[in-house]
């Protein structure tokens, strides 16, 4: 089954054209198989220690399957942002630098009710035409309508209304993707996550991006480390939210422009 949101053509236009009327687009083969594989592979252990806080914590039931922060210093998530993966649509649509809000992944397995097979949308103020969040999926196993391929109600960015259950399943879209795309869709969009109903995992990267000033689910700077960064890229300590820090006390805040934790050109 061939998607008609299915995009070889990676130009701006086009994003612009899609994003606008639809809220969603795929863009094919846009991962090399190979480094596909080495994310899927490494989301077993991943998910174990992130299974075992969720239990603990009292909050399972509604988690199976769902790993959330997977940025850290020796898995493939700083690669993977090196890589920059459709920066310039990203960057256009949020109109100039942005940071990483989240990256996280979902292994959708049959019988599970995860709370990301909800009719949702991952930001919750509607923001109409002024744009904050940029969601994006990396698909690590073939989305099919029988292993839970994701429901899209195209065109729902622009309304913020909740659509009830019985429209949103008659009317949305299926992301019917093959392994390696890239899905990119804006914020505002009604979907779910569908039922997986084979032997099979179904397995996805799910990622936010935002304007600068938005507060990001979790303050990676910290958590990888202030030192840390100072080894990085600019590029990568842009979008892990280096240069868009909250200073802690009257020292840090005091500082000449090139010190500052919060840098000019962030919005």
């Amino acid at each position: 089954m061939k998607n008609k949101f299915n995009y070889p053509d990676a130009t701006i236009s086009t994003f612009d054209e899609v994003i606008d009327n639809y809220g969603w687009i795929a863009y094919e083969n846009a991962v090399d198989i190979p480094f596909i594989d080495e994310i899927a592979d490494s989301l077993a252990a991943s998910y174990e220690m992130r299974r075992k806080i969720q239990v603990k914590n009292g909050i399972a039931a509604v988690m199976n399957g769902t790993l959330h922060h997977l940025v850290e210093k020796d898995t493939f998530t700083l690669k993977f942002l090196e890589k920059k993966y459709c920066a310039a649509q990203i960057r256009h649509f949020l109109q100039g630098n942005y940071i990483l809000n989240s990256l996280g992944a979902v292994i959708n397995l049959k019988g599970d009710m995860p709370y990301v097979q909800n009719i949702h949308r991952d930001i919750r103020s509607f923001t109409g035409d002024y744009k904050v969040m940029i969601q994006m999926m990396v698909i690590l196993d073939d989305f099919t309508l029988e292993n839970g391929a994701t429901y899209f109600l195209s065109g729902s960015h622009k309304q913020e209304e909740r659509p009830t259950d019985e429209y949103f399943y008659k009317n949305a879209d299926r992301a019917v993707v093959k392994k390696g795309s890239i899905i990119l869709f804006d914020s505002n969009v009604w979907h779910a996550t569908g039922k997986n109903n084979t032997d099979e995992k179904r397995r996805t990267l799910t990622m936010a991006f935002t304007r600068p000033f938005f507060k990001p689910q979790l303050d990676y700077p910290r958590s990888l480390g202030y030192e840390f960064g100072e080894s990085l890229g600019e590029d990568l300590r842009q979008v892990l939210g280096y240069n868009a820090r909250v200073p802690e006390n009257l020292n840090e805040y005091y500082q000449p422009v090139e010190k500052r934790m919060y840098q000019p050109g962030q919005g």
